[in-house]
């Protein structure tokens, strides 16, 4: 009698110890993919000012730029107005859709005072104007390196935060998409060249 009162509880133990069991495996299995997705969007968001960083180092060489030019190049004040709205306006966008276009203003606004530079040859031959066209060229590199940089931990996040289960955990503790950076239809547009006659 006591055998069989002894194999009735270990039983029913068993019977409890087994659904315990399963919600221990889920509970941890719930909160290594919640610090998972946390920890994808902190990598997302550390991308992303890495991408803030570079164009910060960018923007703080232009204004060299431009009084190294202005300074052969004193008549082409609808250029370096330009220039000046163009930072102003990528210093005062926020997330990553608004300083992409304003970062495409900028990038335009110093092409064309690169072309302006170009028809001063002692501007050329300048040993500060070939330093700081080096530096610039230097920080394009890593802001295009960013940039990738962003985008692919923008992915790895969004694409957590939209398949099951993550998705699930994402709409019970708000984890947002984010946006991707990217390049104006103009940038990405075909260059058009005319040769003409001189």
């Amino acid at each position: 009698m006591n055998q069989g009162l002894l194999l009735s509880n270990s039983a029913a133990a068993v019977a409890v110890l087994i659904p315990l069991a399963g919600l221990a495996l889920l509970a941890v299995g719930g909160i290594f993919l919640y610090n998972l997705l946390v920890l994808s969007r902190n990598r997302t968001r550390e991308a992303w000012s890495g991408v803030e960083v570079q164009l910060k180092r960018r923007s703080s060489l232009i204004p060299n730029l431009v009084e190294t030019v202005r300074g052969y190049a004193t008549h082409e004040h609808a250029v370096f107005s330009e220039v000046a709205q163009a930072r102003g306006a990528l210093a005062g966008a926020a997330g990553p859709a608004a300083v992409s276009a304003a970062d495409q203003g900028l990038t335009a606004a110093l092409g064309r005072l690169m072309a302006v530079a170009e028809n001063y040859p002692q501007l050329q031959a300048a040993g500060n104007f070939t330093q700081l066209q080096e530096e610039l060229s230097d920080t394009e590199e890593k802001i295009a390196y960013a940039r990738q940089f962003y985008n692919r931990n923008a992915l790895d996040y969004n694409t957590r935060i939209q398949t099951f289960p993550g998705n699930q955990f994402a709409r019970w503790f708000t984890f947002e998409p984010v946006d991707y950076y990217r390049a104006e239809e103009p940038a990405t547009a075909d260059v058009k060249v005319r040769f003409t006659a001189a």
